[in-house]
């Protein structure tokens, strides 16, 4: 099957834009207890000031111009049992013949804006470290990619899709970088095309289950003799506090994703609140500015599956929380990396994370939360060259292309 590709530059049609502002002047705020501040969700005065904003001052096409600016295109990929989707992604080149090929997997509620802040690094040509060539994929179901029509899209069509993408731009060995959501589909990318094509994956969410006994003994008893250090002590506080007290979305999510979506598809403002809530509280002290905010609600408004389509994956992926999505990660012998950042949301100690694959390079940082490649791109791209550059434990491992000139 030859696929059909695309140049695809945005262009919401000005229906669509009239229809949002016509559903945020007749927006219908809830009250707040008196002093309340976030204590019960996201502050009455945030909303307000937002939405206000996105009504009368946030200009769409300025965004939508500015986010031209990347070479986006969409492609058909056909997934077994699936059809055809549409997929859409940025493709930036470096001028780097020999640059090393990596695809980027955004999370919820990330979308494929999450690279834009590490293009520019990560292309750029340098003999002081490899340079790489981006592919940043909209999962399908995000953003402007098409979303499955039928029940059962599970991690293998994810790592389908994302393996498909790649080949069919002519990397046959390529690497991957991702967080949330991203970190479980480059696992699973790991786990089924391994070596044949991936060659090595760093991740950015450092979410693992404790070693055990029958599939991992070594780990297991290992895990039982090592003291966890501080740090790591201070990660599992963290996980379990967002647990008991910030996960309450995910259940939502993965039990009754249409439920909720009726809500975020017909209220711009009940998707901007259930969105800038995790953006705030899922980042470590980042200065969100208004516009920014908007810019990354509105790529969920005006998605082309519609904001229920991300949910999905949540429910297809635990199967209604019988699982954890991590489950379906296997261990490979391909180079793993981490960035661990402070403020992520889950943090497993070192031997946990060991129960993923063979990892080779852990870098720990002390900034940074959820949305490492928006808040802290430098550091990112840093973890990345330092990985797949000279000297790395992960140099050479994409044949022919080590990303020098």
């Amino acid at each position: 099957m030859t696929a059909m590709i695309t140049r695809r530059p945005l262009s919401v049609p000005d229906d669509a834009l009239a229809l949002l502002h016509q559903k945020l002047a007749l927006a219908h705020l809830p009250d707040e207890l008196d002093s309340a501040r976030g204590d019960y969700g996201v502050p009455l005065a945030d909303v307000r000031r937002l939405v206000a904003r996105w009504r009368d001052g946030f200009d769409w096409r300025a965004a939508e111009r500015r986010i031209n600016d990347l070479p986006q295109f969409t492609r058909d990929v056909e997934v077994e049992g699936y059809g055809a989707l549409n997929v859409h992604y940025v493709h930036q080149r470096s001028g780097v013949e020999g640059a090393v090929p990596l695809l980027f997997v955004h999370g919820w509620p990330g979308h494929f804006l999450e690279v834009r802040k590490l293009l520019p690094l990560l292309t750029a040509a340098s003999p002081e470290h490899p340079s790489f060539h981006v592919v940043a994929l909209s999962l399908p179901g995000f953003g402007f990619s098409e979303g499955p029509k039928k029940k059962g899209f599970k991690s293998k069509q994810y790592a389908e899709v994302a393996n498909k993408l790649m080949t069919s731009l002519g990397y046959e060995h390529y690497v991957i970088q991702g967080g949330d959501w991203g970190h479980y589909i480059a696992g699973y990318t790991a786990t089924h095309y391994a070596h044949t094509n991936v060659r090595g994956w760093l991740s950015n969410y450092t979410h693992a289950l404790p070693p055990r006994l029958l599939s991992s003994p070594w780990l297991y008893f290992l895990d039982l003799v090592t003291p966890y250090t501080a740090r790591e002590k201070e990660g599992l506080r963290r996980s379990r506090e967002f647990q008991a007290r910030g996960s309450g979305y995910s259940q939502e999510q993965a039990t009754q994703p249409q439920t909720l979506g009726y809500s975020l598809a017909d209220s711009p403002v009940g998707l901007l609140a259930w969105i800038y809530e995790k953006l705030v509280s899922w980042s470590d002290d980042y200065a969100w500015e208004d516009d920014e905010v908007l810019e990354w609600v509105s790529i969920y408004w005006f998605s082309r599956a519609g904001p229920a389509a991300s949910l999905r994956i949540y429910l297809e992926n635990t199967d209604r929380l019988e699982k954890r999505a991590v489950e379906d990660i296997k261990w490979t012998s391909i180079p793993l990396g981490y960035s661990i950042f402070p403020k992520e949301l889950n943090q497993a100690p070192k031997t946990w994370l060991r129960t993923l694959g063979n990892v080779v390079f852990y870098s720990l940082h002390d900034s940074g939360g959820h949305f490492a490649a928006h808040e802290r791109p430098e550091v990112l791209a840093d973890d990345i060259r330092k990985m797949f550059g000279r000297g790395g434990p992960a140099f050479g491992v994409v044949p022919g292309k080590n990303g020098y000139a």
